[in-house]
């Protein structure tokens, strides 16, 4: 009983860790990138190009954590891991059309309709199922949101096809990194190990060409300065945390519970920008972050709920066979059966 509560206490502590490690390196590189991308700071616009310096360097540490037997390699089959990388890449090529196309409010909507849409996926895919108090608290969370960060509505048919899409692909990225997990018993870090190197390849040959239509300039003609190439090596190395961090956190959660982190870290960088690059923070901002906390709030309580709800449902005694000792039940009592038959005309 003791060793249960021990190692509960143990698997609490290193979920807040992979939580505390996503929200502080997803927060910390937006603040670089802002940094970096924006025109008072370096005006290096190259964002794909930047996610596969991110991808590579994620890569080779992966690639050293294998080589000094640090974490142990799986195997996941090529066209598992070819088509994970395309979807993760369609997904970071869609939300940056998605931004440049459309209006800042119809980006946001965009993103705050992951919640909903992966709650759909993962029902049609995974057949999983949501109390009321958990839609509830995601509904207050999508609304506290969407107060605190959308403003003009914009939409036009192009800028609507790349949200779609980067909503569909984003969604079933984040469903796809848990479900490869399970079902191939791997680790976090080694599925990002295994992915990273497809993915920075595919990025770094694509990504100048993705960056060039959004901005008009090649990688090329940028003139690098030291102070943008620590912002680059920065950004890059919260991108290992942040990346090792997603899947941690997918791992031990769902897809549904990470899009609720995400939206915290929205607040946080809204708070951060007022704080440290003097943005403006009127009253319907505050109102509506302390809406989406308080949404937060609810969804850890009501997810708690329904764990508790299961456990008493499924008590710790096992009841229910599953379908292969059902099967072998079969065949045993068909063998007793032939065994009492052959018994039978022997005494007979």
């Amino acid at each position: 009983m003791e060793k249960a509560e021990s190692e509960k206490k143990a698997s609490s502590v290193s979920n807040v860790g992979a939580w505390a490690m996503n929200v502080t390196s997803s927060v910390g590189i937006i603040m670089a990138n802002k940094q970096l991308m924006s025109s008072s700071g370096f005006a290096f616009t190259f964002a794909t190009t930047l996610t596969g310096f991110h991808f590579a360097l994620t890569a080779l540490v992966g690639l050293v954590s294998n080589a000094t037997g640090l974490s142990a390699s799986k195997h996941v089959p090529l066209w598992e891991l070819l088509w994970f990388s395309l979807v993760a890449n369609v997904s970071i090529a869609a939300m940056n059309f998605s931004l440049m196309l459309n209006s800042v409010g119809f980006y946001q909507i965009s993103k705050l309709s992951m919640i909903p849409v992966v709650c759909v996926m993962e029902w049609i895919l995974h057949n999983k199922q949501y109390s009321r108090e958990v839609k509830a608290s995601v509904m207050v969370v999508v609304v506290g949101v969407g107060i605190c960060t959308v403003t003009d509505v914009k939409v036009n048919a192009k800028g609507f096809i790349c949200a779609c899409t980067a909503v569909f692909s984003t969604s079933l990225q984040q469903i796809s990194i848990g479900s490869l997990q399970k079902k191939y018993s791997i680790g976090s870090f080694e599925l990002l190990s295994k992915t990273a190197p497809i993915q920075a390849l595919s990025l770094l040959i694509f990504g100048p060409f993705v960056d060039y239509f959004l901005s008009g300039r090649f990688i090329t003609t940028y003139k690098m300065t030291y102070g943008a190439i620590f912002c680059i090596l920065l950004s890059c190395a919260l991108a290992v945390f942040c990346n090792i961090s997603q899947y941690l956190c997918i791992g031990r959660f769902s897809a549904t519970s990470f899009q609720v982190l995400g939206h915290m870290k929205t607040v946080c960088v809204l708070t951060l920008g007022w704080l440290i690059f003097d943005s403006e923070m009127t009253v319907k901002n505050i109102a509506g972050m302390i809406l989406a906390v308080v949404g937060m709030v609810i969804y850890s309580w009501a997810v708690e709920l329904e764990k508790q709800r299961k456990t008493k449902v499924t008590p710790h005694g096992k009841n229910s066979m599953t379908e292969d000792e059902i099967r072998l039940l079969k065949e045993g009592l068909e063998h007793m059966n032939l065994e009492d038959m052959e018994l039978g005309d022997s005494k007979a």
